[in-house]
């Protein structure tokens, strides 16, 4: 059973923990039981804006635990926007607060966005797994070897290393090509972001859905979380099985309106594949876009035009996307891709 730490009435909050004794952080990969066919299928997401990074954490978790409404999390995708290794760790142990540490999974962002509003400082933003209807499995990746190697004079020694650590995600998921979304996160600033997925395509093949994006590298934050440790030259895996249906697509832009009409046009095409109602939108954007636009609300109201306001919307911005590239600069090709500049939809329905 997951651990969660609940939070009692009023006020007051306790880490009352449903295992005696204190969180042993488990390096191993996670995985939950089989999904019932016709199970719930449930995402949920919070984020908060506190430049005290433990009480960001802390206060999203709270959001989060509520709207879950009893459902006790497989797994925690977390990202922020803090800017050091002190103030990302503080993050976590806010969200372990509340949540065992052993189900945190992310990584380190520009900035994000979910149903609720978006920022680019100073901030955590979750999205929660549950039900009985999805299974989840996750796979690290650490000491790639990737790290300080140079495109222009080491692309070698670069793509083998990126190359493995790809293949090494793939190879911890069982039943890997029958996965119905796989959700990474790495070590790989675009275009880089190419050959860790090539890598894991090497294993997958290229029909499986996948999504996700690099992590930031200003000022050295790459950092991605895994089961609530934080890792550089990594990367993480995160595949999703169940009774639900994904539909994807992807779109570049480089100027404000671009951004904007570009996150309308791409949402509303993955949920018109989807040909149902969404119960959840994954995007993972770029950071370059994000730079352009005015108003950063925008380009998140865009994508809510298209969907019910009570839709979870998990997003956030990055340094190199995975998903479909946009089909209007190249072949129709609905396989996922390495990219920078795009917006990369993952909608989930029943």
């Amino acid at each position: 059973m997951i651990k969660v730490k609940q939070i009692m009435s009023g006020a007051a909050l306790a880490a009352v923990v449903a295992i005696s004794g204190c969180t042993t952080i488990n390096k191993t990969a996670l995985s939950t039981a089989a999904p019932t066919k016709g199970g719930a299928v449930i995402l949920k997401t919070a984020m908060v804006e506190n430049e005290n990074a433990y009480e960001a954490g802390r206060t999203a978790a709270e959001q989060l635990l509520t709207r879950l409404n009893g459902n006790n999390p497989h797994a925690i995708l977390m990202v922020d926007c803090f800017d050091s290794k002190e103030l990302k760790e503080q993050a976590i142990d806010g969200v372990a607060s509340i949540f065992d540490a052993n189900v945190i999974f992310g990584g380190a962002v520009y900035g994000m966005y979910t149903q609720d509003g978006a920022f680019d400082t100073d901030g955590v933003s979750l999205m929660a797994i549950a039900g009985n209807g999805v299974q989840v499995q996750t796979a690290l990746a650490e000491n790639m070897g990737a790290s300080g190697l140079s495109l222009e004079t080491q692309k070698d020694q670069l793509i083998k290393a990126l190359n493995k650590g790809g293949e090494s995600l793939a190879k911890q998921i069982q039943d890997v090509k029958t996965t119905d979304l796989m959700i990474v996160m790495g070590d790989a600033h675009s275009p880089k972001n190419q050959y860790l997925l090539d890598g894991i395509q090497n294993i997958t093949g290229k029909k499986l859905p996948i999504t996700g994006g690099s992590i930031s590298k200003n000022d050295g934050l790459t950092f991605v979380y895994y089961r609530g440790e934080l890792y550089k030259d990594a990367a993480i895996a995160i595949a999703l099985n169940g009774d639900f249906n994904v539909a994807q697509s992807g779109r570049q832009a480089k100027s404000n309106d671009k951004v904007i009409s570009t996150a309308k046009e791409g949402s509303a095409t993955a949920i018109k594949a989807l040909g149902s109602n969404p119960f959840a939108v994954i995007a993972y954007d770029c950071a370059g876009r994000m730079g352009k636009v005015d108003n950063l609300t925008d380009e998140l109201n865009a994508i809510k035009s298209n969907i019910t306001p009570s839709t979870p919307i998990f997003g956030c911005y990055c340094a190199g996307e995975f998903g479909p590239a946009d089909t209007t600069l190249e072949k129709a090709d609905n396989t996922s891709k390495g990219r920078g500049w795009h917006v990369m939809f993952s909608v989930l329905g029943k």
